[in-house]
């Protein structure tokens, strides 16, 4: 077993406090967040029951945690409303409408220009 396998493997949670696997070694019956959602289920309010982690080059702590619930207990995804689909379509037409000319961009307005993109770059659009 290598060493950072060992550091890892915690399944009692005498180290970390909720179980923790290496990654892709844990058991079945949990599963992530999204893991859940693909299965249409969401964690309905329930703790989190254990964790996997793997160690990271990217992140100042050196390791990646997922957080894992069971899914014996996961509840059924909410079905989507008329109120919430209306709300949903209201706030994407609001993120494709430019705020300086006013016009439904057909796309989601880039958060670093903060405008549609003829309206970004007038001179480069009359060029073409």
């Amino acid at each position: 077993m290598s060493y950072a396998f060992g550091k890892c493997y915690d399944p009692n949670g005498a180290r970390h406090g909720i179980p923790t696997f290496p990654w892709k070694y844990a058991p079945d019956g949990y599963a992530t967040r999204r893991q859940l959602r693909a299965r249409g289920l969401r964690p309905g309010g329930q703790d989190v029951a254990a964790q996997v982690m793997r160690r990271s080059r990217r992140r100042r702590a050196g390791v990646t945690v997922a957080y894992l619930y069971r899914i014996d207990r996961a509840k059924p995804v909410r079905p989507m409303t008329p109120g919430r689909a209306a709300a949903l379509a209201k706030a994407m037409l609001a993120r494709r409408t430019c705020p300086k000319c006013r016009t439904d961009a057909g796309y989601c307005i880039p958060p670093t220009l903060g405008m549609c993109v003829p309206c970004a770059y007038p001179d480069e659009q009359r060029a073409a």
